[in-house]
């Protein structure tokens, strides 16, 4: 299963991966929360009109992240759009909102811990298996490839455990401009590449 992990997703873009079978990751950033703080009749309209647009083009909304700290409007108006999207069939469309890869890694910690408190687990049983099971994306294939915008050369605290053997791929593009001739641009070079996950390829040292 394909999995696009970007900072922006144009409607070219999300036309051109409405095949099922492939999944996208938008990033939201930590700030936001804060900044539909004060804007929580607009983020309520706004769900409103995003969730006639998904209907129309059938993805399914998911979001990962910490609810905590979101005001209730804006986490009402998110949660709307989610419920409404849950039975489409199309692309899945996850929104990383209020997350940090780092907490993440402390939630499924703390979820494991529980369960070893409960004896539901031994200590000596937690692999590589048990973690990915608790964290947000237990059930969503690590990514394929992570498009970073901007010329940044980090990963800003996204998707810590997930993108282990991630292909990148870096544009100097900035965030707001984009486009499907980007996202194109993007693919054919992935596609050009050879997967190792962790191996070394035969020939080389």
């Amino acid at each position: 299963m394909k999995v696009v992990v970007a900072d922006k997703i144009t409607q070219r873009g999300i036309d051109l991966l409405r095949e099922p079978g492939w999944e996208v990751v938008l990033p939201g950033a930590g700030a936001l929360a804060a900044e539909l703080a004060g804007a929580d009749a607009l983020v309520v309209r706004s769900a409103t009109r995003v969730t006639d647009e998904l209907l129309e083009q059938a993805p399914r909304l998911r979001v990962i992240g910490r609810p905590t700290g979101v005001p209730l409007p804006v986490r009402r108006g998110i949660d709307h759009v989610v419920h409404e999207t849950r039975a489409n069939t199309g692309l899945t469309l996850l929104m990383a909102f209020n997350y940090g890869g780092r907490d993440e890694l402390i939630d499924a910690c703390r979820a494991l811990a529980r369960e070893v408190q409960a004896g539901e687990l031994q200590p000596e049983e937690i692999g590589e298996k048990e973690i990915q099971r608790a964290l947000y994306t237990a059930d969503v294939p690590d990514p394929d490839l992570l498009i970073r915008t901007s010329g940044e050369m980090r990963v800003s605290n996204f998707l810590l455990w997930q993108i282990a053997y991630t292909e990148l791929w870096i544009t100097p593009t900035l965030w707001p401009d984009f486009a499907v001739a980007d996202l194109y641009r993007a693919i054919a070079e992935f596609q050009r590449r050879t997967r190792r996950f962790g191996g070394v390829e035969r020939g080389r040292a």
